[in-house]
């Protein structure tokens, strides 16, 4: 099976679900989005893939979301979206996707229902 998962290595759930991952067997890409960021088409598709909205794929902990006002305020998906992809620092960590879907895979073990 081949597995996506848009990672960041400072993080202990994206690493544990990397781990998931490759003990599982599958042939894992790893994006570091920080380096490589998704663009807004492609966060629209992961998230719809996975069933969840922007503001579910928002990592509402970063200080700078709540800067933005992204948390509380009245923000429209599209304007999460753009946020993210301006600053890919605010999207919520991992993202896994196989041919059986996308998880936002916080706790790590989520990663399991598309293995």
């Amino acid at each position: 099976m081949k597995a996506t998962i848009w990672h960041n290595p400072n993080c202990s759930t994206s690493r544990k679900t990397l781990a998931i991952l490759e003990e599982s067997g599958a042939d894992v890409t790893v994006i570091e989005y920080l380096k490589t960021p998704p663009s807004k088409d492609e966060l629209e598709r992961l998230y719809a893939r996975a069933g969840i909205t922007p503001r579910d794929g928002l990592r509402a902990k970063e200080p700078l979301a709540q800067d933005l006002d992204l948390v509380t305020g009245r923000v429209s998906d599209a304007a999460i979206l753009e946020a993210m992809v301006e600053n890919p620092v605010l999207i919520e960590r991992p993202l896994v996707e196989t041919e059986k879907g996308v998880r936002l895979c916080r706790p790590q073990d989520k990663v399991r229902e598309i293995l």
